[in-house]
Formats: C-alpha cells, structure tokens, sequence
C-alpha cells in the first residue's frame, strides 16, 4: 500500500507528560485519570483513542453507504475505551454506539456491519480487543 498522510507525535513522560504533534495542532497534557489513581485533569490515551475511532468509524458508515447507495443523514459515534484490569495485567475494551439519522433500524445495523471492514480502527483492533458495536434505535 501507498502511504498517504503521516501523522506524528511526541509524548514527553508518557501518563504523566505532554503530547504534541509535528504540526503543533495537537499539544496535550496528558495524566493518569482519577479512577486510575492519578490526578486527571488533563486528557489520557483512552479519550485520544476513543476520538480518533468515533471519528474513523463516523466517516467509514458514510463510505459503506455510499457503497450500498444508501442515503443517511448525520452519523453518531459514541466510543467508549476502558482499561481492563486483571491479574497485573491491563488490556483494552471498546463500546461502539452509532447513531445513523434517516434509515431504519436494519439498514443501520447493516451499515455498521459493512463499516467493521472500512474503519482502519476496527480494522486494527479486530480480534485484539473485546469490541462492542451498538446501533443506536432512530
């Protein structure tokens, strides 16, 4: 494959640090949130990850009716990433609720079933993480 775009970040101090981007549109604080012990007040790699999935997987629902000449309207998505814990170890879990404005129940859920092989996120994340994908009734 091609490779098109690039971004680039730099994180001083990981969890306790700061995140900036080679472009300087993204310049973070990042801490450990409150739930997990540290000061929060900043963002964490769980909210980064989360915004860029939701915003991956909005695009993709718009690619996947396009490809099935669908016509929706606007697309919600709530991502939700959770630390997981258990036995010293720590892995990731993620919640999908989508929302697509203007079709069906069935042709939403059809949507999203078709966007789980557009999304790079989804695509990336398949068989690694526990992933919930949840259609969001109209």
């Amino acid at each position: 494959m091609e490779k098109i775009y690039e971004a680039e970040v730099t994180t001083l101090a990981g969890r306790n640090g700061h995140a900036k981007s080679s472009d300087g549109l993204l310049d973070v604080d990042i801490r450990f949130p409150k739930e997990m012990g540290g000061a929060g007040g900043a963002t964490n790699p769980e909210q980064l990850f989360a915004a860029a999935w939701s915003a991956c997987f909005g695009t993709s629902v718009t690619i996947a009716a396009g490809i099935e000449k669908v016509k929706i309207g606007d697309v919600t998505v709530v991502a939700k990433i959770g630390v997981l814990h258990s036995d010293g170890n720590y892995d990731l879990g993620a919640h999908l609720l989508i929302k697509i404005n203007d079709v069906d129940y069935d042709t939403a859920k059809k949507l999203v079933e078709a966007t789980k092989s557009i999304c790079s996120y989804s695509k990336a994340t398949k068989g690694n993480i526990n992933t919930i994908y949840e259609v969001a009734p109209n």
